[in-house]
């Protein structure tokens, strides 16, 4: 099932730096594995802001909602997302 994410992030401005470098390098490793199974397809980042656009190709619903959970960063994430399907021109 193929999933397209909106995640825009908004740390608290006396977030300790160091607790952000964490995070942030955290969020970096999880992206790059979930990446490399093949879990999260695409990741553009949406220019002027703290977010990106993000295909996931997934099981179930249920585990996009288990992968997006457990991202370093969630408790600072606003998500939407929205399920895609394959429309009847696409040459791919």
């Amino acid at each position: 099932m193929l999933f397209h994410v909106r995640m825009d992030v908004t740390l608290p401005p006396d977030l300790d730096p160091a607790r952000r470098d964490e995070l942030v390098a955290a969020e970096r490793v999880r992206a790059q594995q979930l990446q490399r199974a093949g879990k999260w397809r695409h990741l553009w980042r949406i220019a002027g802001h703290y977010s990106n656009i993000s295909v996931f190709d997934v099981e179930s619903v249920d585990e996009l909602h288990d992968i997006l959970w457990q991202l370093p960063l969630f408790p600072y994430m606003s998500i939407t997302v929205t399920a895609l399907a394959r429309h009847p021109s696409d040459i791919g």
